[in-house]
């Protein structure tokens, strides 16, 4: 059941909350955290089905916000849903006016009290996550590099501003293959003298792979711009051959070593609602990856950085 609030305020959304779940006859309903999302107008309803998805594995308030413009004076509104298909309760607030600058005096009394708090700004994120407003009241902050205009652009300004709790969904889709390169190099434990990393042009999941890559195995790692779709290939070079997995269409991958026959690899490209419950299983910070975007803004800083004259 949904209910439209016009005009109101954080108070009245909680009273809307307590009023949905006794007309559903669950009073309680077991919440883990609560989810605040961030998206434009025109996302809202796919972001928020995404997070519907995700609330199934974990039961959660899900705060989606939506800002508009801060001219004028501040009003809020609200859809407060409890049940059809949520596994916990959502209220999508639409601010507009002064309350745009602040936006967390709206969210915060919706807090679930004594439960963590995840931020996910599913289209446009601020330069800095842990400085926003609504970062602030985090503890872990997610964005999507892959969903922004500026793709590369976009990751490495988060990069260069990590914090503690950040993390990104372009990262998240590296599970699989981080896992099946981990299981490569088990198998095969060789000396890996280089590396090579193929996806389609700035896809940001291609060049946090190469970080990881050349930060864990110490080499340098091509990149190489493919056709797509997402990461085709990766090639790890040895002295007896290459480690090889390649994946043209995006769901069947083929595995390649040295001294064996090649073998299918599911290794399909998956959906957001599926990365969003992984990063739901974690709430403390992804130590691999705060090193890989440490990494990769180090690696640019220093391409930015002038060579001068006379100086080795």
């Amino acid at each position: 059941m949904t209910t439209t609030l016009t005009a109101t305020n954080s108070a009245a959304i909680a009273a809307e909350f307590v009023r949905a779940r006794t007309r559903a006859g669950s009073p309680a309903m077991g919440m883990v955290m609560t989810v605040v999302v961030v998206v434009e107008e025109q996302d809202a309803a796919a972001t928020l089905e995404a997070a519907r998805a995700a609330s199934h594995e974990h039961p959660a308030r899900v705060l989606g916000v939506v800002l508009g413009s801060s001219r004028g004076a501040g009003q809020v509104d609200a859809e407060v849903t409890v049940g059809a298909g949520w596994g916990g309760e959502m209220a999508l607030l639409r601010l507009v006016g002064e309350v745009v600058k602040h936006p967390d005096s709206v969210v915060l009394p919706l807090l679930l009290p004594d439960s963590p708090v995840v931020a996910w700004w599913a289209s446009r994120a601020p330069r800095d996550l842990a400085g926003d407003p609504l970062g602030r009241l985090a503890q872990r902050r997610i964005t999507d590099s892959a969903a922004a205009a500026a793709q590369a652009r976009t990751l490495q300004v988060q990069c260069a501003a990590y914090s503690p709790g950040n993390t990104d969904l372009s990262w998240t889709r590296l599970t699989p293959w981080r896992a099946l390169l981990a299981a490569a190099l088990d198998q095969h434990p060789l000396k890996v003298t280089g590396a090579s990393v193929a996806a389609d042009r700035g896809n940001p999941s291609a060049d946090l792979l190469a970080a990881w890559l050349g930060q864990r195995l110490r080499v340098d790692v091509r990149r190489i711009t493919s056709d797509g779709p997402g990461l085709t290939e990766v090639t790890l070079e040895t002295k007896k051959g290459p480690i090889r997995i390649s994946r043209p269409d995006g769901r069947l991958a083929t595995f390649s070593s040295p001294g064996n026959p090649d073998r299918p690899v599911a290794l399909r490209r998956r959906d957001v609602p599926e990365l969003l419950a992984e990063e739901l299983r974690r709430l403390d910070e992804d130590d691999v990856y705060a090193a890989t975007a440490r990494f990769l803004a180090r690696g640019l800083a220093a391409k930015k950085t002038p060579t001068r004259k006379g100086k080795k």
